[in-house]
């Protein structure tokens, strides 16, 4: 079950680098589980690690506090590729709520949007903006479907309405259905 989304306000972590692809989010030799969980370990592993897995030098996301940077500030044309699930799991157990980009593959938006990370598309002044303040703070206002960057008006995003209302309620596609069972019995015992 997603963790509701409401509003956060975090640091940004900034990867400026345009086609940044699943293959890269989290490579092809860690899709071995259907579990979600421990796939923050591998999350742009090949950026963050030599062959014998050191850790490199400079890597931004080895410096990171996950729990100060939960929004990836991405270039152009980001998660292209294969349509993997697990790239937005290992983007979320990282710690990532949203992702920010001027241009999100589709497939991935909606893997994304199923498992409680929030694309947002945004024009590309504000993306400019952003990409010259690493690790500047963000306000993500889903109920609004606004984004706020430091005193500038808010930038106003779009979502699919039934994937906001599912980050809202903190649900997902079956555990909205879920919620709905009685109602869907008694529909089914009267129309019986």
């Amino acid at each position: 079950m997603p963790e509701r989304f409401a509003t956060i306000t975090s640091r940004t972590l900034v990867l400026p680098q345009a086609n940044i692809d699943t293959d890269q989010i989290i490579p092809a030799r860690f899709l071995t589980t259907t579990s979600r969980e421990g796939l923050g370990a591998a999350a742009f592993y090949d950026w963050r690690y030599d062959a014998d897995g050191g850790a490199l030098d400079g890597a931004a996301l080895n410096t990171l506090d996950p729990t100060e940077h939960r929004v990836l500030v991405a270039g152009d044309n980001f998660a292209c590729g294969s349509s993997r699930e697990h790239a937005p799991w290992a983007l979320l157990d990282y710690g990532f709520r949203a992702v920010i980009s001027t241009s999100i593959a589709d497939i991935f938006s909606s893997n994304a949007l199923k498992n409680g990370l929030l694309p947002v598309v945004v024009d590309d002044a504000t993306h400019q903006r952003l990409l010259a303040d690493p690790g500047g703070r963000v306000t993500i206002d889903l109920e609004r479907c606004e984004l706020s960057v430091g005193n500038e008006p808010p930038v106003a995003f779009t979502v699919e309405p039934f994937a906001r209302r599912c980050l809202l309620e903190g649900v997902d596609t079956m555990g909205w259905l879920i919620e709905r069972l009685p109602a869907i019995e008694a529909f089914e015992t009267r129309t019986a």
